[in-house]
Parts: structure tokens; sequence; C-alpha cells
């Protein structure tokens, strides 16, 4: 562990490492101190130190992969499918999940995995094959040969039968391996985020969003002092971790992204913004949904252009797919509200969910459903696929979350 050191005499220890128990830490700029380490807080802070140690590696590798998938994608529809959602589907959102399954169950192999694919659609079919070839040119595994059925075992490992027999794990890891595929396969500055959740008791202890593609397309609505943040503005994407009372950190995704050398590595803590006003706020929604179809638009019309505000306006930003992007921007500071209406009133998938929850969380945030209650892992008592929830999901910077649910429960009544 390297040596820690703070750019700030007003942060004490006691302060840095624990967010929870003081204000004072959540009124600084995130860049007042930093940490030269491969984690951002030493082993005795962190009672999962080992297994965040181990989901930032892999979540880093995933990304690189996604980077050279997407850069074989050109032209070639023979590695992408659809599901029956009529949602695509990638080599590179197969080979995430082959990927980490292999790498986590060797490390922890009483660990079980969650996760959202399954290898049915691609068995007997030339994407396996590409599958295979992505996950062996990234995974660790020494002198040990991956065969196709391997691959294909590890991407199962994290499908709907992972919890057969009515199991019931106290731990276990949850896994969104592309969130916003549709983002992925847009390239530009569409954003998509690996997303890798530790779960213990029905509690997320731990989460590892990485988002290759991150951008500074949010310049515009960023401070002065942010702007000199070259993890804000890199075009090489951002690494964001949470580990439960250590609050949240980010840091660029390594060297292994990029064919130059970059010396900036250091691990910067996040904060929610601070904004108290909902007409001040910066929203993000699905993009999926428009912002007349939510209950808030009774009160305030949306603009994209942040320049010109009205009273009874709030800014939206134009974020793209999945719903871990949104998650990543409210704990980053850079949006206010991320709001999402279920699509079944009662159901979201967890995975989708969990990195961001702790991520927000830790950053000084909030996160329930419509009716301010908090999301229940442990539901879902079969799968640990499922989070049960009262009409959609409300993710804000603390301030703002009674104000706006008090706008929501108003406003659907009226409906």
């Amino acid at each position: 562990m390297d040596l820690l050191y703070c750019s700030s005499p007003r942060i004490s220890s006691g302060q840095l490492f624990n967010p929870r128990c003081s204000s004072t830490s959540r009124s600084h700029s995130p860049r007042v101190f930093t940490l030269r380490s491969s984690l951002p807080f030493p082993p005795e802070n962190a009672k999962y130190h080992r297994e965040l140690q181990a989901a930032v590696n892999v979540v880093e590798k995933s990304c690189r992969l996604c980077v050279d998938v997407r850069k074989s994608l050109f032209g070639s529809n023979e590695r992408i499918l659809e599901k029956n959602d009529q949602t695509p589907v990638t080599v590179a959102d197969f080979g995430v999940q082959a990927l980490i399954s292999l790498e986590l169950s060797r490390l922890f192999p009483s660990i079980p995995l969650v996760a959202e694919e399954d290898s049915k659609s691609i068995r007997s079919t030339p994407l396996s094959q590409a599958v295979v070839s992505a996950v062996i040119d990234k995974a660790s595994l020494g002198d040990e040969l991956l065969s196709q059925d391997d691959v294909l075992e590890a991407i199962d490992r994290g499908g709907k039968d992972a919890f057969a027999f009515g199991t019931k794990p106290a731990i276990y890891w949850v896994l969104d391996p592309i969130d916003g595929t549709k983002g992925f396969l847009k390239g530009g500055e569409a954003l998509y985020v690996v997303g890798l959740a530790l779960v213990v008791e029905g509690e997320i202890v731990l989460g590892v969003m990485g988002c290759p593609n991150w951008e500074g397309k949010f310049s515009k609505q960023l401070t002065a002092e942010d702007q000199e943040d070259r993890t804000l503005l890199s075009g090489s994407g951002i690494v964001m971790v949470a580990h439960i009372g250590c609050g949240t950190w980010r840091k660029r995704l390594s060297d292994m992204l990029v064919d130059r050398v970059e010396v900036h590595s250091d691990w910067v803590r996040c904060f929610v913004d601070k904004c108290c006003l909902v007409h001040e706020a910066r929203f993000c929604i699905s993009d999926s949904q428009t912002w007349e179809s939510l209950p808030i638009s009774i009160l305030f019309s949306s603009t994209n252009n942040a320049d010109s505000i009205g009273d009874r306006q709030i800014t939206l930003l134009p974020t793209c797919c999945g719903s871990l992007c949104k998650y990543l921007m409210v704990a980053s500071g850079k949006a206010s509200v991320f709001i999402l209406q279920a699509r079944t009133q009662t159901i979201i998938k967890a995975w989708d969910h969990a990195a961001g929850v702790i991520c927000v969380l830790e950053a000084g945030g909030q996160v329930t459903d419509w009716k301010g209650s908090q999301f229940d892992l442990a539901a879902d008592q079969v799968e640990r696929r499922v989070i049960f929830i009262s009409a959609g999901v409300l993710v804000t910077n603390g301030n703002l979350h009674k104000q706006i649910l008090e706008i929501i429960s108003v406003s659907s009544s009226i409906v």
C-alpha cells in the first residue's frame, strides 16, 4: 500500500475514511485530497478490500475487452444478436460475463454470480468462437488452456439456474456485463458501463463501474475547478469504486486502455452536487422514456439548454443508454437527479442498479423507489435477479430527494 497524502491540512484522517460520520467532508471539492494507491483506502478500513481489488482489476480488463471488440464490430453483424425483448447483445456482453465469471470463480470459488446473459443463444453459432477468442486474450489463467465449453459454462454460472434447488446464498456478485449495449454499438460519445457489485446479507457492500468512453461531453455543466480535472475530461474512460463506509472514488482507467503512456492515475474522491432547488437541478432520465411521461413534468418542463432556464424548467442532460451511466453521473456530481419509471411498475433488474446504488450512497446521495422505500435485494429469494419496487426509481443528491418524492406523489394523484 502506497503512502497516503492529503492536499489540504483541513482534512483529518477521521474525515477521510468515514464520510457518513460528518457532513464536513461533503462540503469539500472532490479534489481536496487524492491518493496514489492500487485502491483509495488501506485494507484495515475496508472489510471487503480483497474482493474490491479483484473487482477493479477484472472490470478494467473487461473494459479493454469492450474497446477491442468495439473496434471489430464495424460492418460485422455476425457479432450482434437481438434478444427476445428486442435489445441487442454482442460478443462483448458475453465476453465480459465469461471473463468476470472465470476470474472471480478462480479467486472466490464459494461466491456465486448473478448476471444478465446465458449462453443458449450463442451455442453452436460462430458467435461462440468469437467470444472464446475475446476472453482468452484477457483472462489471467497462466498456463491453463480455455476451451469453448469452459467459456460457455462460465457465462452460465451467472445465469438463471445459478441458485438452483432453492439455495439462498448470503454473499454473491451482481454483474451487468455491458449496461447500455445500444450506446456501445453507437460508439463515439455514447456511454456504456461495465457494472459489478458484491451483496452480503441483502446489503450492497461494494461496487465498481467502468466506463471506457467517458468523454468531456458534459464540460458545459462543470465548474472551472472541474475543468482542470483530467479524470472528468479524459477520453480514455474512468473507473468508479465504492466500499461501504469508505466513500466513492474515481480514477482514469489504467494505461491498458490506451496506446500512449499516461501519468495521471490518482484516485479522486467523489461527492454528489449540492443543489437544493428542483428547478436548478440537472436531471437524467431513461433513453427509452420522455420527460412528458414522468409525473414531475406536470410542474416542470425540460430543456437541454443549460444557459437559458425558466422558472418552470429543468436541465435535462443528454446521457445515453442504460441506468448505470446515470448513477455514475449523480455520484460524480455531474447530475443532480436520475429518475426512472419502471416498465412493469413493480420490478427492476438487480444488475441494472446494484453497482450504481452504492456509488451514489457512498458519495452522499440517496436511492429509493417512488414511495421512498429502500431497495430490498433479498426479496427475490430464489434467483436474486429482481428488485421489487413501487412505480419507479429515484436517485438524487439527497438534498432534493424529499422534494421530488412529494412532487411525484402529488402529480401521480392528479393523474
